[in-house]
């Protein structure tokens, strides 16, 4: 008896029970596997019967192994795997004037808190770094408060965080807290109406500040436009865009917290070159005493002026064919204007005339603008 594809039964069926009996066999032994590498998981790296089986890395082992390393060292020694993630980003160092900008909002800043919550307040600058904004928005550590606010004159946003510690303290201070208490965290629950106000107006004295910071470079006016805690609701541009963060702390003698400035690239692209000087004013290969004596020299240049008072295509054959004696008719009647070229240049336009017993030329016209006539 033959099966469909004209091959015995027996060795249909034999093959097919050859399948199953492998497929047991290799179930049994993954299975094997698992329980092997979780029991050495469990006991320890280096135990005598586990030792060579699969454990589990940890996250600082995963971190290693990427190169995300926190410490001084993997800022400078990365590997190739985070080179190729980050190679997409704009790092904030070809903005060099953005440092002075947020240099210069921690002094502001610290001399403005100081009068807004009548406390002795230090900020600082703990990191300034590119990243992509759809990763900044998954890492903001909640809950937080998020400030949407608009750069008028550059048709744009930007995104300022307050973190839980600092809300808290900000509060505590202004509503008259007591100094060398526990610090109080209330989570769990939505921010009150006085906290969202308190809030709010510590981020209007903030965008104040940065606004100043901006006026030696471009003047320009951040406006509040909303606050949110969910990071979905305060998308101010496309996920994967480079933006800016400056994460700065707040000191206020035993309490204090983080605010975190964001500033997508697209935002600072109307004054990016003048982001992009080295210092402020400056302007690369300019050498007053040069420009001086070279604009002085040019007056004592002398140069040859051609006046053309009429131009004419001839063929060669006729010029082949002049002989002495010949004649060449020109278009210039008795009103014909001359023009005066410098080599190819057209400078002036005038009439021809006689000074002196000598041919003159009178110039009327400017012939690079069109200028006014008249005597020149």
């Amino acid at each position: 008896m033959s099966g469909a594809g004209g091959e015995p039964a027996e060795s249909q069926a034999g093959a097919e029970q050859s399948d199953a009996d492998l497929a047991a066999a290799w179930a049994a032994e993954t299975e094997a596997e698992t329980e092997a590498g979780t029991a050495a998981g469990t006991e320890g790296a280096g135990a005598g019967e586990g030792g060579d089986a699969a454990r589990v890395l940890n996250q600082a082992e995963i971190d290693s192994l990427l190169g995300f390393d926190d410490g001084p060292s993997g800022k400078e020694q990365r590997s190739g795997l985070e080179r190729l993630i980050s190679s997409g980003l704009v790092s904030y160092e070809r903005l060099p004037m953005l440092e002075i900008v947020f240099d210069r909002l921690v002094r502001i800043m610290s001399t403005s808190l100081r009068h807004f919550t009548s406390d002795n307040v230090e900020v600082s600058i703990d990191n300034i770094l590119s990243l992509r904004f759809g990763d900044y928005l998954n890492s903001i550590p909640l809950p937080a408060m998020l400030a949407v606010f608009r750069a008028e004159e550059w048709d744009n946003y930007g995104l300022m965080v307050v973190d839980s510690a600092m809300i808290y303290s900000v509060v505590d201070v202004l509503l008259g807290g007591r100094r060398g208490t526990a610090q109080m965290r209330i989570e769990g629950r939505p921010y009150t109406t006085i906290e969202r106000t308190l809030v709010e107006r510590l981020i209007r004295v903030v965008l104040a500040d940065l606004s100043t910071s901006f006026d030696p470079i471009c003047p320009v006016t951040f406006h509040f436009e909303r606050l949110e805690v969910n990071p979905r609701f305060a998308t101010i541009s496309r996920l994967s865009n480079a933006a800016v963060l400056a994460r700065m702390r707040v000191d206020m003698e035993d309490r204090g917290g983080r605010l975190e400035l964001l500033l997508p690239y697209a935002t600072l692209e109307p004054v990016r070159e003048l982001l992009l000087q080295q210092f402020m004013g400056e302007k690369f290969g300019r050498d007053s005493i040069w420009e001086t004596h070279l604009a002085e020299e040019l007056w004592n240049t002398d140069i040859t002026l051609d006046a053309v008072l009429d131009e004419l295509v001839v063929e060669l054959s006729q010029i082949v064919a002049f002989r002495p004696g010949s004649r060449i008719m020109l278009n210039a009647g008795p009103d014909a204007r001359v023009q005066l070229r410098c080599g190819g240049v057209a400078l002036f336009e005038g009439k021809v005339g006689q000074s002196r017993n000598r041919v003159a030329v009178r110039i009327e016209r400017d012939g690079l603008r069109g200028g006014r006539r008249g005597p020149a």
